[in-house]
C-alpha cells in the first residue's frame, strides 16, 4: 500500500491525465502537494518503480500504467456526484411511460455515450431466447427491400435487402407469406435450419424467382440471428481519442466492433458494476470497459462502456450506478 503522500500524488497524476492526455512533470505537482520538485521526482520514482506510472518517450513526465489506474480504481476514486444537468438528461428518458424497458435502457446509454465521448454497449436477451412472431417486407424500388423481424419479446429488427434480378411484387408477397407460414415462433438462432431444411425445398412450387429470393432472406436471417441482442451508440467517440490516432490502430478497433462473436463476449456474469482495463478486458489492451449487468421484469443484459484506459472513471461509475437504479425502479 503506499502512505498518504504517496496515494495523493497518484490521484493528482490519474486525474490530470485524464484531462489533459499529457504527460505529468513533477514541477506541475509541486504547488498542488505542497512539495519540492525534488521530493515529487522522489515520489514519481518510486511509483514508477512499483509499476503504477511509467515514462513516455516524448517527455520527462509522468503517465499512469495499467496498474497505476487499477490502483486508483480499487483505492483512491470515489463517485462523483451527479450534476443536475446529467440528471435532467437521463430522466427525461426514464419518465418517457411511451418506452418499454428495452427502450429505457438502449436510449439512455445513447445519452451516456455522448455525455462521456464513450461507446455504449447493450447486451440483451441472446438470439436463442427470442422466437419470431411476425415477418414483413416494405418494397424501396425493384431491387431493394426492408425486411422486419418482430419478435414474441416486442424485438424489432430490419435490414435492407438487395435484391440482384428483378423480381415481382407476387413473388415477394409469395415468399414472406410462406415464411411466415413456416418460421412463426421458431427461435431466432434456429431459423436459418427452418430455412435450409423446410422452405427451401418447397419454396420452388410457389415462387418463380425462388433462389434469389431465398438466399436473400437467408443472409437477413442470419444477421438478425447475431444483431438480436445487441446495441451499439457512440461507435466512433472512441475513435476520437487521441491514445486512437494511428490509422492501424482505428483499423483495429472498428473491427473488433464490427465483430459479433467479439461484442457478445462483453457480457457480465457478475452482479454489480465491473472495471477491466486494458489486458483485463478480454477486447483490447489499449481499452477500459466498464460493465453491469442488469436483471429485472425476467429480462436480463449487460451495458457496457468502453473507451481509452484514461477514462472519468468517477463519473462512469455515478451515470451507470443511475441507470442501473432506475431500471430496478422500472422494474418493479
Amino acid at each position: 500500500m503506499l502512505n498518504e503522500r504517496q496515494t495523493k500524488l497518484l490521484k493528482v497524476i490519474v486525474e490530470d491525465y485524464i484531462k489533459t492526455a499529457r504527460p505529468i512533470s513533477s514541477k506541475a505537482i509541486c504547488n498542488v502537494l505542497n512539495c519540492s520538485s525534488a521530493t515529487i521526482r522522489n515520489e514519481m520514482s518510486f511509483l514508477e518503480e512499483n509499476g503504477l506510472l511509467e515514462k513516455t518517450h516524448i517527455s520527462s513526465g509522468r503517465v499512469p500504467s495499467e496498474k497505476g489506474y487499477r490502483y486508483y480504481v480499487d483505492h483512491i476514486m470515489e463517485p462523483k456526484k451527479l450534476t443536475g444537468d446529467d440528471m435532467l438528461k437521463l430522466q427525461t428518458i426514464f419518465h418517457n411511460s411511451t418506452l418499454v424497458l428495452e427502450d429505457y435502457i438502449a436510449k439512455s446509454m445513447e445519452i451516456v455515450s455522448e455525455m462521456t465521448h464513450l461507446t455504449a454497449v447493450v447486451l440483451g436477451k441472446s438470439s436463442k431466447e427470442n422466437c419470431v412472431s411476425k415477418v414483413e417486407v416494405v418494397p424501396i424500388n425493384e431491387h431493394n427491400l426492408i425486411a422486419i423481424v418482430i419478435t414474441d419479446k416486442g424485438h424489432v429488427e430490419h435490414k435492407n435487402l438487395t435484391i440482384t434480378e428483378n423480381v415481382s411484387i407476387n413473388d415477394i408477397k409469395q415468399t414472406v407469406e410462406l415464411i411466415n407460414k413456416m418460421i412463426i415462433g421458431t427461435q431466432l438462432n434456429e431459423v436459418g435450419k427452418v430455412l435450409e431444411y423446410e422452405v427451401k425445398p418447397i419454396i420452388g412450387m410457389y415462387v418463380k424467382q425462388h433462389e434469389v429470393l431465398y438466399n436473400a432472406f437467408y443472409n437477413a436471417f442470419s444477421d438478425f440471428a447475431q444483431d438480436a441482442n445487441i446495441k451499439m451508440a457512440g461507435r466512433k467517440n472512441i475513435l476520437m481519442q487521441p491514445e486512437f490516432n494511428s490509422t492501424d490502430k482505428i483499423r483495429e478497433i472498428i473491427s473488433k466492433f464490427e465483430d459479433k462473436e467479439i461484442v457478445n463476449k462483453i457480457e457480465e456474469n457478475d452482479n454489480g458494476i465491473n472495471i477491466y482495463i486494458g489486458s483485463e478486458t478480454d477486447f483490447d489492451d489499449d481499452v477500459t470497459i466498464v460493465k453491469m449487468k442488469y436483471e429485472t421484469q425476467g429480462e436480463e443484459g449487460t451495458i457496457a462502456l468502453i473507451g481509452p484506459k484514461r477514462m472519468e472513471y468517477d463519473r462512469v461509475i455515478t451515470l451507470l450506478e443511475y441507470i442501473k437504479g432506475q431500471i430496478e425502479k422500472e422494474g418493479k
